[in-house]
Order: structure tokens, then C-alpha cells, then sequence
């Protein structure tokens, strides 16, 4: 069930990473597939979790990391931030707060 779990995962980041893009969201689906169906006949409990971490990781990674850009004139890009990414605008400070 974790195996299907991480499929599962790893296709709902895809389809929000790469929202808009169908050449992203195409190569990525492939790729995801690719991956689950090069392993669906192993059978080493130890080498399943390593798997399974492997993609967990993967989906971290894809989910804290990746920004879509898109071109927009010759020299200009238009970078489209996920909600995820937003911060707030908080002031940089040398010293900690002081816990009060």
C-alpha cells in the first residue's frame, strides 16, 4: 500500500508543479510510470523501502523546489510562484528574538 501511496503522490505533485505545461506534465508522467513499472516485479523488502524513501524524496524535492517560469518576449521571464512558495514579508534581523 505505501508503494501505491508514493504513485499516487508523486502524480498529484506533478500535476501542481507543473500546472499549464503539457510538455512538463507529459514527461514527467512517463517518467514517474517508467520508474514503478522498471521495479514492479521486486521483491526485496529492504530494496521496496529504499524505493519508497527514494520517492518520497523525489517528491519533496518537486514540491519545495520546483518553480515554473515561462518565456514571455525574447529576453523576459515570468516566474509563476505556487502558494507554497509565498512568504511573508518578514524584516532580516542579525540577533534572535528574545523569548519573552
Amino acid at each position: 500500500m505505501q508503494v501505491l501511496g508514493v504513485f499516487k503522490s508523486l502524480h498529484r505533485t506533478r500535476m501542481a508543479v507543473f500546472k499549464e505545461d503539457d510538455k512538463a506534465l507529459t514527461a514527467a508522467r512517463l517518467k514517474i510510470n517508467e520508474e514503478f513499472k522498471k521495479n514492479k516485479n521486486e521483491t526485496s523488502e529492504e530494496n521496496i523501502q529504499k524505493m519508497i524513501k527514494m520517492g518520497t524524496d523525489v517528491e519533496i524535492v518537486l514540491r519545495e523546489t520546483v518553480l515554473q517560469m515561462e518565456h514571455v518576449g525574447e529576453s523576459r521571464l515570468l516566474l509563476r510562484p505556487r502558494e507554497s512558495h509565498m512568504l511573508e514579508n518578514v524584516p532580516y534581523c542579525d540577533e534572535p528574538r528574545k523569548k519573552s
